[in-house]
């Protein structure tokens, strides 16, 4: 299991290669990228400690919940172009319903609850995006 915050980007393949587990039946492979929304570029923060325990248990209570095999979740901070990673999330499991539950479960938890912060840069300045966590929205404070 990888759950981590970084600045690089992520080896997909090698993630998938980790996650075929003896008994898997499937690997879901959530790629969430920097969409070309009038944006030039969008830049993330992070309260990298809180997000990634959060991320543990998240990961841990989506094993429970949907018997998953192996759970990575990658995500990115930094300033970030079009096209690039944001947050990867792969699991395993047995049979490809448990695993599509499992990764749709992960990525609705972590847009709630982890300290994750958003701002889009426009060729006009920017603004941060308000989140759906119970973290405070806008600009994080250091």
């Amino acid at each position: 299991m990888v759950i981590r915050v970084q600045k690089e980007d992520v080896d997909i393949g090698a993630l998938i290669t980790g996650a075929k587990k003896h008994g898997t039946g499937a690997v879901v492979v959530f790629d969430g990228i920097v969409r070309d929304d009038d944006i030039t570029e969008m830049e993330l923060e992070a309260y990298e400690d809180v997000a990634v325990a959060e991320m543990e248990k998240i990961a841990a209570e989506a094993t429970r919940l949907h018997n998953l095999l192996h759970v990575d979740i990658i995500h990115r901070i930094g300033r970030l172009s079009i096209g690039e990673n944001i947050l990867i999330i792969v699991v395993s499991a047995g049979h490809r319903p448990e695993a599509y539950a499992g990764s749709r479960y992960i990525i609705e938890e972590i847009k709630k609850s982890v300290p994750i912060w958003k701002k889009e840069l426009t060729k006009d300045g920017g603004r941060w995006v308000p989140g759906e966590h119970g973290h405070g929205a806008g600009k994080p404070r250091k």
